[in-house]
Order: C-alpha cells, then sequence, then structure tokens
C-alpha cells in the first residue's frame, strides 16, 4: 500500500513541468559545486592586476573583479559555500527542530508549553536580525554560520512537528504501542516520526531556499564567511562599489543566488503537490 502511495507520488511529481526544471537546476547546481576544482578553470582567490575589471570575454567569460580575479571560477567556488550553508543549516534546524516539537506535542503540560512559548520568542525576531544577533555570540566562519541559520530555522521545524504530532499521536498504532508498554522514545522515532517525516521532509525543501537567502544576506553585510573564500553574497557586496562601471561583479552571482533559490523552491511546491491527495487526481 505505501508503495503503491509513494509511486504515484512520484509520478504526480514528474508530470510537474515546472518542478522538473527545478529539479534540473538544483542538479547542475550541485555537480557544479562537487566538481568545482575541475570545472573552474581559473584559481578564483589568485589575484592578477593586469587582468582586473575586465569585461567579459573569452578567456573570462563572466568577467575579472578589481583584483583581476576570474568571476566565473569565483561563482562555480562560491556554490560549494552557498550549498554546503543551505543543506547543512536545514540538516541542523530539522533535526533540532523537529525533536522539540514532537517532544512539545508528545509529552505536553510544562515541558510541552515552555518549549513551545520558547519558539514563539524566537520567531518574534525577523530571521535576519536573529541570525545577526547568534553571529555576534558565535561569531564568523562556515561552520558558526551554518549553527546560527539553523538556529534560525529550528522554531519554525518545531512549529511544524509539534502540529503533525499533534494529530498523530492520539491514533491507534500510536495507542496501541503504548497500550503495550512501549519506551517513550521508541514511540517518537519509530511510529510518530515515520508519519510525519513526509512532510517534514516536503518544507525542508523549500526552506533550503530560505536558508541560501539567509547565508547571501549575511554574507552581503560582511558577517558571513570572511574573504578572500568566496561566497556569492560577499561577491554582490564587493561588486556594489563597481556597480555603474562593472555591473557584472554583482549581476552574475546575484542570478546564481536567484537561479538557487528559485530551483529549491521549484523542488518543494512540487513535492507539496504530489503529496498532497487532493491534486493527485
Amino acid at each position: 500500500m505505501k508503495n503503491d502511495i509513494r509511486s504515484k507520488q512520484i509520478r504526480a511529481f514528474l508530470r510537474n513541468k515546472t518542478s522538473l526544471v527545478g529539479a534540473v537546476v538544483a542538479m547542475v547546481i550541485i555537480f557544479v559545486a562537487l566538481f568545482a576544482s575541475w570545472l573552474s578553470p581559473y584559481d578564483p582567490i589568485e589575484q592578477n592586476v593586469r587582468s582586473r575589471l575586465q569585461p567579459p570575454q573569452i578567456q573570462h567569460p563572466l568577467g575579472t573583479d578589481s583584483f583581476g580575479r576570474d568571476v566565473l571560477s569565483r561563482i562555480i567556488w562560491g556554490s560549494r559555500i552557498s550549498l554546503s550553508v543551505g543543506v547543512g543549516s536545514i540538516l541542523f534546524g530539522m533535526i533540532l527542530g523537529s525533536t522539540l516539537g514532537m517532544v512539545a506535542a508528545y509529552r505536553g503540560g510544562k515541558i510541552g508549553e515552555f518549549i513551545m512559548r520558547f519558539m514563539d520568542i524566537l520567531m518574534c525576531f525577523p530571521t535576519e536580525i536573529l541570525a545577526i544577533m547568534v553571529l555576534v555570540v558565535l561569531g564568523s566562519g562556515l561552520e558558526k554560520l551554518i549553527l546560527t541559520i539553523g538556529t534560525v530555522m529550528t522554531p519554525r521545524f518545531a512549529r511544524l512537528a509539534f502540529a503533525s504530532t499533534l494529530s498523530v499521536k492520539e491514533r491507534e498504532f500510536v495507542l496501541a504501542a503504548k497500550a503495550i508498554g512501549a519506551k517513550h522514545s521508541r514511540i517518537l522515532f519509530k511510529h510518530i516520526l515515520p508519519s510525519i517525516f513526509g512532510e517534514i521532509m516536503v518544507i525542508s525543501s523549500l526552506w533550503i531556499a530560505t536558508a541560501i537567502r539567509v547565508e547571501a544576506n549575511m554574507s552581503f553585510l560582511g558577517l558571513g564567511v570572511s574573504p578572500p573564500t568566496p561566497t556569492w553574497g560577499n561577491m554582490v557586496l564587493t561588486g556594489v562599489a563597481q556597480l555603474t562601471n562593472a555591473p557584472w561583479l554583482s549581476l552574475f552571482p546575484g542570478l546564481a543566488i536567484t537561479l538557487a533559490i528559485l530551483s529549491f523552491n521549484l523542488i518543494g511546491d512540487g513535492m507539496r503537490d504530489a503529496m498532497d491527495p487532493k491534486l493527485q487526481g
């Protein structure tokens, strides 16, 4: 029965042309990130003053920056940072937030109330403001940026898991597990989690795009990964000063950010529609 449902969901996703386009673009970005060392025509941090601020041409298809570094190579290597932050932070937020949400809904009482009120407090802050507050405490660096954005995304996963667990915990299979004396941890992770995991994965694909956007914003503000390591956000930032005479410095990394966000949004929309029983017909 489950295999039939999954096959229907896969066919529904494959029939969605816009979602397939998003999947293809995302796969290309992932491929570029994985094989950046082979695809990059130049060293992304090597400076060449003689080639500074060259417009797009055969030798440098996307031009060079104010230090003579190849923009295409820096965009290729920057994809690694964006994907690492996007996927890593979402995994961290998903694990922590889903666990807190499930525990709060399953246990209820003062423990559940405390957890969810704390999540509500965190969600009162705008995403970027909360990220800045956490970064000020943790400091800069790739790992700390992943932890920061993961922390920012945790309340969203907690609320999603909380609502989903409330709708599942009174079902017959959960009550039967309680009746035979199953441990609370087994009920949570062997019975409840598989029932809500699909919904969590669908929303995760959408929120990867949000994490990539937040990373770009933090890098644009100078709070992301420190230069000369290339990220799409700090490339846009460094190009702002040359926007009138060298617009390609901000234009091409900005397009890369847009394509990445759009692709994961399309994938998330397709997965959500495929898993919606009302739309499977």
